[in-house]
């Protein structure tokens, strides 16, 4: 059931944080991964989070990401549209233009300062344009290593010494003025098959307790236990990501459609069973980041 009643995505973070539940994000990189994504958010009267990377928005459009995405907020659909791991000036600013509502400015691989002068930058030019657009446009940004890739891999180096630092992240929020902070506290990006991942929820809570007003952010959630999700959302995260899991999701269900209908040729037949896979994922996730 698609509901009429939309607020800001501040808004929604507040009911968060009250609520002690998270907010889904999820990437997408061609429109029936989109539709899967809204559709699965409004059959649980959700707000929702649709993310397109830098390599994501390059294939699908800036433009026509922004586009679609307006096309369902036209009708009712709460979501919210987001410039995933945006690492440039540039690109930050091409999402901004283009109409994304979020940008993440990942400059985390960056000297402390410079990650600081860059995220600040984006942070302003997003307060202009929201004032001279009468759009929300929120920025988040990110500190700390996140190490891997949003694939399946064997194993990930995980380091404490790649972990956020609470007396950084103080530092970084007030300087910055970002909505929204990326941390790191055992999380990686992607898949693992041959190690165990585990959040380090001591360090999740000394950076809650250093930076108490800005939205915490869970990337890398692909592949985590559902108890180790629920522990980070009950000590301060609220907003988490997941993309792997649903690329694995549409490419095992369009392989296993193409090896049982090999003579099909009907992209909208073909494409069928991946759009149906990757709504179950996000259901699935929504489901159990508000406790459903």
């Amino acid at each position: 059931m698609v509901t009429k009643t939309m607020k800001t995505l501040g808004e929604y973070f507040h009911e968060a944080k009250i609520g002690k539940w998270a907010m889904g994000h999820f990437n997408f990189s061609t429109a029936d991964q989109l539709r899967a994504i809204v559709e699965a958010a409004a059959e649980l009267d959700l707000p929702v989070m649709a993310a397109t990377s830098e390599g994501e928005a390059n294939f699908i459009g800036y433009k026509q990401a922004a586009a679609l995405v307006k096309s369902y907020r036209e009708e009712g659909y709460k979501v919210f549209l987001n410039a995933d791991h945006h690492k440039s000036w540039e690109t930050a600013k091409a999402a901004i233009d283009a109409g994304y509502d979020s940008v993440l400015i990942d400059a985390s691989k960056l000297a402390f300062e410079e990650n600081v002068a860059l995220t600040k930058k984006v942070v302003n030019y997003a307060q202009e344009m929201a004032k001279s657009s009468g759009r929300e446009i929120t920025v988040e940004g990110e500190l700390g290593y996140l190490r891997g890739s949003s694939e399946v891999q064997k194993k990930v180096e995980i380091s404490k010494d790649d972990f956020t630092k609470p007396e950084e992240a103080k530092i970084f929020v007030a300087q910055t003025g970002v909505d929204r902070l990326a941390i790191v506290f055992g999380n990686i990006h992607g898949i693992v098959t041959e190690q165990e991942e585990h959040l380090n929820i001591d360090a999740l809570k000394s950076i809650a307790a250093a930076v108490p007003d800005v939205v915490l952010v869970l990337h890398g959630a692909s592949g985590l236990k559902s108890e180790e999700i629920k522990a980070a959302i009950q000590n301060g995260i609220l907003n988490i990501h997941i993309n792997t899991e649903l690329r694995v999701a549409y490419h095992e269900a369009l392989r296993r459609e193409l090896e049982e209908e090999p003579e099909q040729t009907t992209p909208y037949k073909f494409l069928e069973p991946s759009y149906k896979a990757t709504k179950e994922v996000v259901l699935e996730k929504l489901k159990l980041f508000r406790n459903l």
